[in-house]
């Protein structure tokens, strides 16, 4: 007796696709007739489901979960795992196998933010849709088939960011504090600020400080300051006919060399070119 019903579709991306692309590798729907359990490990893919009905359990990072009606999992395939649906709630599923070069990187970054591979979001209806977007333009086959399944695989991802965003605010606003530190970094970029500084004037351990920075606006203090220094001097790049050094000193960079190095490394060209071309 079968012990699950599925409609699956496996594809075999182009050449191109694998080097530029994200990718569907498997794509699909499950619906589990009884219990059975499916175990992977060592597979270079990255799996997303979403439990439409039903419950069961996800056993990953040597962790058991329990997982029911409007849980997503996204998970690294590389490293081991099963799933087994319940017995007295059988669960319907749609998932995505999914890959790519840069596949990796939204993962890590996903998780950097603190954010889960298991979540609820507030309702599975655009993930369900998106599935089945997917899901319909390989059936479909179309000249566009793989850059659109990229587009759709890229709005799945920024769907799993966008609800743990709005999940974790739901839990709790941004500290006063945090705010008040964000708004002074931003209003003061052109001094020059120290992890001490800000540690001595808002009364907050530089550790504490920096973690929960990073956990609420997904970057770090020196990257923040960075950024918006780096910003404001292309403001003034285009905007001003100042000098490279006036420049360098108005957005809190300590001297020009310096400035220059980190600008041609977050622009890939140096001041005076970016100035050129824009």
């Amino acid at each position: 007796m079968a012990k699950s019903s599925s409609n699956r579709i496996l594809v075999t991306p182009s050449a191109y696709a694998r080097k530029h692309y994200l990718y569907v590798q498997e794509a699909g729907t499950l619906q589990s007739l009884e219990p059975h359990v499916s175990r992977r490990q060592n597979l270079n893919s990255f799996l997303l489901f979403v439990v439409l009905e039903g419950e069961g359990i996800l056993f990953y990072n040597g962790i058991r979960h329990n997982i029911s009606a409007g849980d997503c999992v996204w998970i690294d395939c590389t490293k081991p795992y099963f799933h087994e649906s319940s017995a007295e709630h059988p669960w319907s599923l749609k998932w995505v196998h999914f890959n790519g070069t840069e596949a990796g990187n939204f993962y890590d970054a996903f998780l950097s933010r603190g954010n889960s591979y298991l979540f609820h979001p507030r309702s599975i209806l655009p993930f369900t849709e998106t599935l089945d977007q997917l899901y319909l333009c390989h059936q479909n086959k179309t000249s566009l088939m793989e850059l659109s399944s990229n587009k759709l695989i890229t709005d799945i991802i920024t769907l799993c960011f966008t609800e743990n965003e709005s999940l974790k605010q739901g839990e709790y606003s941004i500290p006063i504090k945090l705010q008040e530190i964000h708004t002074y970094l931003m209003e003061n970029y052109h001094r020059k600020i120290t992890l001490e500084d800000l540690s001595s004037r808002f009364f907050i351990s530089k550790f504490h400080l920096s973690r929960e920075y990073k956990k609420i606006y997904g970057t770090t203090i020196l990257n923040d300051l960075t950024y918006q220094r780096i910003s404001h001097a292309k403001s003034m790049l285009r905007f001003s006919d100042d000098s490279i050094d006036t420049i360098a000193l108005s957005c809190g960079f300590q001297d020009s060399g310096y400035f220059i190095k980190v600008f041609k490394k977050a622009e890939s060209m140096t001041p005076l070119e970016y100035r050129k071309k824009w």
